[in-house]
C-alpha cells in the first residue's frame, strides 16, 4: 500500500542526532531489561532460601540447633535476622554467663529486648541493601528516557521544518523529518514503560518482604522469651 512507512528505513535514514538518541534508548533498554531480569532472579532466590530456612526452624529443637543447622544455608532473609539476632542473645548470654537464665531474665526484665531488636534490625538492613541494588538506576531510566526521546523528536521536527526556509515547502518534503522525529518518542516510551512498571513491581515485593522479615522477627522474639520464662 502506497504511503506505508518502514521504521527501519526511517530510523537508518534519520539524522545523526536523532541516530545518537535513539542509540541511547536502545542501550537504556538493554540495560533496564538485564536489572529486571536479575532482580526477578534474585528475588526468586531469596524466597526459596528462605522456605529453605524455615523447614530448619521450626525442625529444630532450640535457637542452637538453628544456628549450626542454618550455617550451611545460603544468603536469605530470615536467616541474615535470625542470626543477627543470635548473635545478640549470645552476647547477653556471656555478660550473665555467671547467673545463668537468672542474668538473661534480669537483663530482658530491666532493659527490654531492645538489644534484640538493634540486631534484628541489621539483619532487615542487610537484606534491603541487597534488594535494592540497581533499583534506582531502573528508576532513572524509567524518568529519563522519555525526555530523552522527546529530545530526539524536537530535534528531528526542527531539522524537517528547517527544509522549508530552503523552498522545500510541500508535505512530502517535511513527513520523513516528522516521521523520524515521532519514532524518537515512541522509542523513549518503549524503553521508560517497563522500567516504571518493574521498578513499582520490585518495589511492591519488598515491601511484602519487609513485611514477612517483621512478622518473622517478632516470632523470634517470642521464642527468645519463652526460653527465658521457661
Amino acid at each position: 500500500m502506497h504511503g506505508n512507512l518502514d521504521i527501519l528505513q526511517i530510523i537508518w535514514q534519520s539524522g545523526i542526532v536523532v541516530k545518537l538518541v535513539l542509540l541511547m534508548l536502545i542501550l537504556s533498554s538493554v540495560v533496564s531489561w538485564a536489572i529486571i531480569v536479575k532482580k526477578k532472579k534474585l528475588v526468586a532466590e531469596l524466597q526459596g532460601n528462605n522456605k529453605k530456612f524455615l523447614e530448619v526452624y521450626n525442625t529444630s529443637e532450640n535457637l542452637k540447633d538453628v544456628m549450626l543447622k542454618s550455617e550451611m544455608l545460603p544468603f536469605s532473609p530470615y536467616k541474615s535476622l535470625f542470626v543477627n539476632g543470635y548473635q545478640e542473645l549470645v552476647k547477653v548470654k556471656e555478660a550473665y554467663s555467671n547467673q545463668h537464665k537468672s542474668g538473661l531474665s534480669f537483663h530482658f526484665q530491666n532493659f527490654g529486648m531492645g538489644v534484640l531488636e538493634r540486631g534484628l534490625k541489621k539483619g532487615v538492613n542487610e537484606t534491603n541493601e541487597e534488594l535494592n541494588k540497581l533499583l534506582s538506576t531502573l528508576a532513572s531510566i524509567g524518568s529519563v528516557t522519555p525526555f530523552v526521546g522527546l529530545f530526539g523528536t524536537v530535534w528531528g521536527i526542527i531539522d524537517a521544518f528547517s527544509g522549508l526556509a530552503t523552498g522545500g515547502g510541500s508535505i512530502e518534503a517535511v513527513a520523513p523529518g516528522i516521521a523520524e522525529a515521532l519514532v524518537a518518542t515512541a522509542v523513549g516510551l518503549i524503553a521508560a514503560i517497563p522500567a516504571v512498571w518493574f521498578f513499582n513491581h520490585f518495589n511492591n515485593v519488598n515491601e511484602q518482604l519487609n513485611s514477612d522479615m517483621e512478622s518473622f522477627g517478632q516470632d523470634f522474639l517470642n521464642v527468645v522469651e519463652r526460653s527465658v520464662v521457661e
